[in-house]
């Protein structure tokens, strides 16, 4: 029985290894910054509005972002820098858990910030009275619960796969497709249950995403102020575009066939997915949402003048 994997990584980096290495140690780091800034604006504002549902959802898609990366890049920046290293098979088991449960968590983060965007703009005169504490806690609980109680069903069923050998995965870290390639068991029941967590997790809930946001596009266009349009259409078009980067991947990784595709590819949209993505995502919020460009410039003039009375 296979004890330990061998992780290839991408072995035909060559000279570009240290420079790749310096790149994704940059977006880790950033990564984590930026998300953890913005966690704490939105925890640490004493603003109302940043006390609302949606900078609420916002603060733990950060946290979510920051729980993918840390996840992936720490092995992965082993993996780049030294070559071929090798993981346990409890890490490997573990590791992909934690990948799935932090996917699947902010798979739901997203299509409950689709619905607050619904409710916002479509049902404005309703918002409060629907999207009150009650909910948004169940909504919160929701997305929490699904993303760890769903793939301990996908992992169980990898734990009473055999792996008799070989035991080297072409990839940078454990993932399911190229972790599958490696069983010598029956992996149809595996096959059938990862395929049915994609359709309900991924699918259904993106679909959700389509149909609140045909709703919210309808609504915008039947407004009759230009002014009120561009105000509703700023308020989603940061969580649109979050749901544009980081579902494309997911797509082209989870739901295409496992057997017979790209290796290469693969690495490179997991890349993006666990180490790009999140990093462009609070950059996107940023740039595009108003109370938090404010809450940092707060936060920045606190600073300085902090700094400045103790030159006094």
């Amino acid at each position: 029985m296979v004890m330990e994997f061998i992780l290839l990584g991408f072995s035909d980096l060559n000279f570009f290894r240290l420079p790749f290495f310096i790149l994704i140690t940059f977006l880790y780091i950033a990564t984590v910054a930026a998300n953890l800034l913005i966690f704490s604006l939105i925890s640490l504002s004493s603003s109302h509005k940043m006390k609302s549902p949606m900078y609420i959802f916002l603060s733990h898609l950060s946290l979510s972002d920051i729980l993918i990366s840390t996840t992936v890049a720490p092995h992965a920046l082993k993996v780049i820098l030294l070559g071929n290293t090798s993981m346990s098979a409890l890490g490997c088991i573990t590791q992909l858990y934690f990948l799935g449960a932090f996917t699947i968590l902010e798979c739901c983060l997203l299509t409950v910030m689709s619905y607050d965007r619904y409710l916002a703009i479509c049902r404005p005169l309703r918002y409060m009275s629907i999207m009150n504490t009650k909910l948004l806690h169940g909504l919160l609980t929701y997305s929490w619960m699904v993303g760890f109680l769903q793939p301990l069903i996908t992992h169980t069923l990898i734990l009473y796969q055999d792996f008799c050998g070989p035991n080297v995965i072409d990839h940078f870290f454990c993932d399911v497709a190229p972790l599958l390639e490696l069983s010598c068991s029956d992996r149809t029941l595996v096959d059938i249950e990862v395929s049915i967590a994609a359709l309900f997790v991924g699918l259904l809930q993106f679909l959700f995403i389509v149909i609140s946001y045909i709703l919210i596009f309808y609504s915008i266009f039947h407004m009759s102020s230009k002014a009120g349009k561009e105000k509703a259409f700023s308020t989603c078009s940061s969580h649109l575009a979050v749901v544009c980067a980081f579902y494309g991947t997911l797509i082209i990784l989870y739901l295409s066939p496992s057997r017979g595709y790209s290796f290469s590819l693969n690495k490179m949209l997991s890349l993006i997915n666990t180490v790009v993505t999140p990093f462009f995502n609070p950059i996107i919020y940023t740039l595009r949402n108003q109370e938090i460009r404010l809450a940092l410039k707060v936060l920045l003039c606190f600073k300085i003048q902090k700094h400045e009375v103790k030159q006094i």
